[in-house]
């Protein structure tokens, strides 16, 4: 009577232990059926695009056109159609780079200053660049660079360069012999330049940058 009773309570336990078992299977099937795995979140874009390329041309600087880094205050230079003379420079430096920014004078009351820099490529294995731009004076009704996006005639601006550098001043550009400059630079994503600038102590003029392709100014008269 007793080895029964054993007996029958071993069944039963075994009868247990099995139908929770399989319990166990069946809910991690479900589980594995309905449960998915994350998909991770694509990487935050940037909020501006990056420098544009330099637009190709052929031919090589300084043999098939002018190079722009020779021109000198008192030249009469063609640029794109307007005759214009360089009538003051200032040469900047600022954390290692350095350019010259030269102020023209084509007879009209606007303010215009063209600017020569070696730029570095786009990529590490890329090949530095002349970047030649053409800037024109914007009213900005007393404007100041913020450091976020800016939205000027009702373009979208974003920060791109900005901080404080050297410079030294030759002609007339309305400029101390020497001093520090502030300036801000911002990029629209359609490629479009903004840049504010001030001499330390003095308020904020701005102005918009039109890139200049290879070939596009001449020594007036050549």
């Amino acid at each position: 009577m007793t080895s029964t009773v054993v007996l029958a309570l071993s069944i039963i336990l075994i009868l247990l232990i099995l139908g929770a078992f399989l319990a166990t299977m069946r809910r991690d099937r479900r589980k594995g059926h309905t449960e998915r795995p994350e998909t991770p979140s694509p990487p935050d874009q940037p909020s501006h695009p990056p420098l544009a390329a330099p637009t190709g041309h052929p031919g090589i600087v300084g043999t098939d056109y002018l190079d722009p880094r020779t021109v000198k205050v008192g030249d009469a230079i063609d640029c794109q159609g307007m005759r214009a003379r360089v009538i003051g420079a200032i040469h900047v430096s600022w954390q290692g780079r350095q350019w010259t920014e030269m102020l023209l004078d084509d007879g009209t009351p606007r303010s215009q200053w063209l600017s020569v820099e070696v730029r570095p490529g786009l990529l590490p294995a890329d090949a530095p660049h002349l970047e030649v731009l053409l800037w024109t004076a914007v009213p900005t009704q007393g404007m100041v660079p913020a450091k976020s996006m800016l939205i000027v005639e009702g373009v979208e601006f974003y920060p791109a360069d900005r901080g404080t550098a050297a410079f030294k001043s030759e002609g007339a550009t309305g400029y101390p012999d020497r001093g520090l400059l502030d300036f801000a630079d911002y990029r629209a994503q359609d490629g479009r330049l903004l840049s504010f600038d001030r001499v330390q102590g003095e308020a904020w003029t701005a102005s918009y940058a039109q890139p200049l392709p290879p070939g596009s100014i001449d020594l007036a008269g050549s």
